[in-house]
């Protein structure tokens, strides 16, 4: 983006409003309709993070199979409030959180626990990234994104019912950062804590073989 050229901060906008829609996909087929939908917007966005020329020859994005067994109901511990400073590699330099709760939850047989962040810098929200054993091989190495509530990429994922401690987590909707494909993008990604000791075989995998 430019300081002078308004378009690309316009195309931003409606960019963030067209993902934040596709996780207000309702029925019992919403998770292949937002694939479609998905694949169809980094096809044909300006604001896709597919690279421009490549976006002709795009034919969609690769995804597990859905499984059932990856929406799973968590428990949200308090967190310890205590601040996580995240490089991005990238001229954003770090990014600033404070760990706000954790996600318990059982996965695969195993117990799991991810620290929900919140970000310092700018409208807060929540975010949780993470890495898991498929991380390097069938997914981007650098882990995935649950959900972030500041990008509106949680609609799907998160479900909440106010007054209660207990939510739905649905990984079949875990996505990749930009970063995963091109080099253009800086990202934070997933911290030591938030890597789990399990397969998540569910939801995006790597961008290209």
């Amino acid at each position: 983006m430019t300081g002078t050229d308004p378009q690309p901060y316009l195309d931003l906008v409606d960019w963030r409003r067209r993902v934040g829609d596709l996780y207000r996909i309702t029925g019992p087929d919403a998770v292949m309709r937002f694939r479609g939908a998905r694949d169809e917007l980094f096809r044909t966005h300006p604001q896709s993070p597919i690279e421009p020329e490549e976006r002709d020859s795009f034919t969609g994005l690769r995804y597990f199979d859905t499984d059932p067994a990856c929406r799973v109901t968590a428990h949200v511990e308090p967190g310890d409030d205590t601040e996580l400073v995240i490089d991005t590699g990238g001229e954003d330099g770090a990014v600033r959180y404070r760990r706000v709760g954790r996600l318990v939850f059982t996965l695969a047989g195993q117990e799991c626990r991810l620290t929900v962040l919140s970000l310092v810098q700018y409208a807060g929200g929540l975010f949780v990234p993470f890495r898991d054993r498929t991380s390097g091989r069938e997914t981007y190495g650098g882990g995935r994104y649950l959900f972030d509530t500041a990008k509106d990429t949680d609609g799907l994922v998160l479900e909440i019912k106010p007054g209660s401690s207990e939510v739905v987590l649905d990984f079949n909707f875990a996505y990749n950062a930009s970063c995963a494909y091109s080099p253009r993008w800086a990202c934070p990604l997933a911290p030591p804590e938030n890597h789990l000791q399990v397969d998540v075989r569910a939801g995006e995998k790597t961008y290209k073989d």
